[in-house]
């Protein structure tokens, strides 16, 4: 079966039979396995092993914290994808984008504040989930429409933190 798998604005096409997996037409070792009793998943490729939380939010999509920032990650069929996609540009624009909790934890840091403007990459909130400080960050240019969270607070996974309107939307 072939899947297209999106990280953050990178696609790629997968393809899976049995055990043979074919990543944009190049064959790889590859498996993945949660680590039991923690919301760690230990990745396998080509012998180069990472370990990372990751969340499933919904059927076919999924949250990784990597290197302190939240990288979104679709898994889809071709037959999926598509549907999606025509459900999509029949839905129009949706509205403001929003900063989830990827997983359950103890705000640290709040690092903006509302009408704030931001940057792809820049710190927006520090989040400590498993005794490890995770900085989360804005993934594109917009303005810090509210903050919900207070230093302090604990929050659950897919609550959501900081509401941002994209910089089209301000003007």
């Amino acid at each position: 079966m072939k899947y297209l798998v999106t990280i953050g604005t990178r696609t790629v096409e997968v393809g899976v039979d049995g055990e043979r997996v074919t990543v944009n037409g190049r064959v790889v070792t590859a498996r993945a396995a949660p680590v039991p009793g923690t919301p760690l998943w230990r990745l396998e490729i080509d012998g180069r092993t990472v370990t990372l939380p990751l969340q499933r939010q919904d059927a076919g999509q999924w949250t990784a914290l990597v290197h302190g920032g939240v990288v979104e990650i679709e898994a889809l069929d071709e037959r999926t994808k598509y549907i999606r996609s025509l459900a999509a540009a029949a839905k129009g624009p949706g509205g403001p984008a929003s900063l989830k909790a990827p997983m359950p934890g103890l705000v640290v840091r709040v690092l903006v504040a509302p009408g704030q403007a931001v940057t792809a990459g820049q710190g927006v909130l520090v989040l400590e989930a498993m005794k490890m400080e995770n900085e989360l960050k804005a993934s594109g240019p917009a303005t810090v429409k509210a903050v919900h969270v207070t230093p302090g607070q604990a929050v659950e996974k897919g609550q959501v933190l900081v509401e941002f309107v994209a910089d089209a939307e301000t003007g």
